[in-house]
């Protein structure tokens, strides 16, 4: 990784001569956009829940009102002091009042010194257990562990896109090596036949026949070279440094060889992979939307009770903290109740028809991600089989080639059963590379589907 850490602007790669998946799969986890965007996720829900907080911060508050006219100061009303809301509805608010004036209104007289007062506000039905404070810090919170299974998802995706794109090349680069040996085995036979044409041991149209398989061959070297340099293009899509900057391979960059794949996820009875099912990122989403609408469920119900609010102020002279709060206080009553509720009622089924259509979301996703994971737990076995079924068949054409080209080599072949014998060889390794290919494929499928790419990586 140093290599690519220590190159600072856009270009090509020229010292790096092997590019594993597992190395490939932690530049993408590490450097891509969609990766570090996949990181903003928790922090904006950790933005959130901050938000929600503020709701319970206490809070300074001071107001000044003032008439003066005519010369006369008609009044002066001044308020000052601080409010507390609590988390079980209570509320507190303590403060200074000071009123003045030639035409005060009575009800705001009081001594020139002022009054200091205390309140405590408490709702004794609607917003006693829950209300829309509460219930948005309680989805906040919630929140914030449902970003994280949604980072994970993104990074699933992105790495299940990324890793396709590095068997794609692979399989472009496999290819490409096969076509280079068989245009040095059409050159070189070429060279033979001209050789033995001069000796006047072959026919002149022999190396006419060597001539055009040849050029075939080399046209499908450039095919396969072009087929590579695509690859290598779509897989730079996925190759960003440190700083931002993208990065494009070169032909010098080519893939290591495949290593055996880790089967533990290959060989599970049916329970282990619906316990496995169960942990996927995308169904425990589910389950945090679910617990967040059933807060929302809770505080539609309580919207449903009648709002019965009290208020109590205690007074105390400004000069004389002593005063009992029995003959000095001020008190009040709030009572509010819709007569059909009809808006309340509306709200609150809107509420749990949202709950039962992400329970069938739910549902029909875990239905679907747990007969992917056994299509592809299937396809991978069965392309394993294959593979070593190809394996056998591969190496049987190499004999009957090798067996062909002896023949040949000793004028008992022609030209056309040495090249059919060797093009049957290129196409079984070709085939077996296409093989290789969905059986590599098909594990990443399962990885996939059980939202573990990015714990693998």
């Amino acid at each position: 990784m140093l290599f690519l850490i220590s190159t600072h602007s856009f270009g090509q790669v020229d010292t790096l001569q092997q590019l594993s998946l597992p190395q490939f799969m932690q530049m993408v986890k590490q450097f891509h956009p969609i990766a570090k965007q996949a990181d903003l996720i928790p922090k904006s829900a950790e933005a959130s829940t901050l938000a929600a907080r503020g709701a319970f911060d206490p809070k300074l508050f001071y107001d000044f009102r003032n008439k003066f006219y005519d010369d006369k100061n008609y009044y002066s009303l001044g308020n000052g002091g601080f409010y507390i809301p609590t988390w079980f509805g209570l509320e507190l608010k303590a403060g200074y009042e000071r009123n003045q004036g030639n035409y005060l209104n009575p009800e705001n007289s009081m001594p020139d010194q002022g009054l200091l007062y205390s309140q405590i506000s408490l709702p004794l039905l609607q917003g006693l257990l829950i209300d829309e404070r509460r219930a948005t810090l309680k989805q906040a919170k919630l929140y914030v562990d449902l970003s994280e299974f949604d980072k994970i998802n993104v990074l699933n995706e992105l790495l299940y896109r990324a890793g396709k794109a590095y068997w794609d090349w692979y399989l472009a680069y496999a290819n490409l090596k096969i076509h280079e040996n068989a245009v040095v085995l059409s050159q070189t036979r070429f060279e033979a036949v001209r050789k033995t044409f001069v000796f006047g041991d072959r026919p002149a149209i022999d190396t006419v026949e060597a001539n055009i398989q040849l050029q075939d061959r080399i046209i499908n070297l450039q095919q396969a070279l072009m087929e590579f340099r695509t690859k290598s293009l779509l897989l730079s899509t996925f190759l960003w440094i440190a700083d931002d900057t993208p990065i494009e391979l070169t032909n010098k960059t080519i893939p290591t060889d495949i290593v055996k794949d880790d089967e533990r996820y290959f060989n599970l009875n049916v329970a282990a992979i619906d316990s496995l099912i169960e942990s996927h990122p995308s169904l425990m989403v589910y389950d945090f939307k679910i617990k967040q609408l059933k807060i929302e469920e809770r505080f539609k119900k309580d919207k449903l009770k009648p709002k019965l609010n009290i208020n109590y102020n205690p007074l105390f002279s400004a000069d004389n903290l002593n005063l009992t709060y029995q003959n000095n206080y001020k008190w009040g009553m709030s009572v509010a109740f819709p007569i059909l509720l009809r808006k309340e009622r509306g709200d609150l089924q809107l509420t749990r028809i949202k709950i039962e259509n992400t329970q069938y979301e739910n549902k029909g996703k875990r239905i679907e991600l747990l007969n992917k994971t056994k299509a592809s737990i299937n396809e991978f076995s069965n392309y394993k089989i294959q593979i070593d079924i190809y394996t056998k068949n591969v190496s049987n054409y190499e004999r009957l080639w090798q067996s062909e080209r002896k023949l040949f080599d000793r004028g008992e072949s022609s030209l056309f059963m040495i090249n059919s014998r060797e093009m049957s060889y290129i196409n079984a390794q070709i085939k077996l590379n296409e093989i290789i290919n969905k059986n590599k494929k098909a594990a990443l499928e399962t990885v996939y589907s059980f939202g573990k790419l990015s714990v693998n990586y």
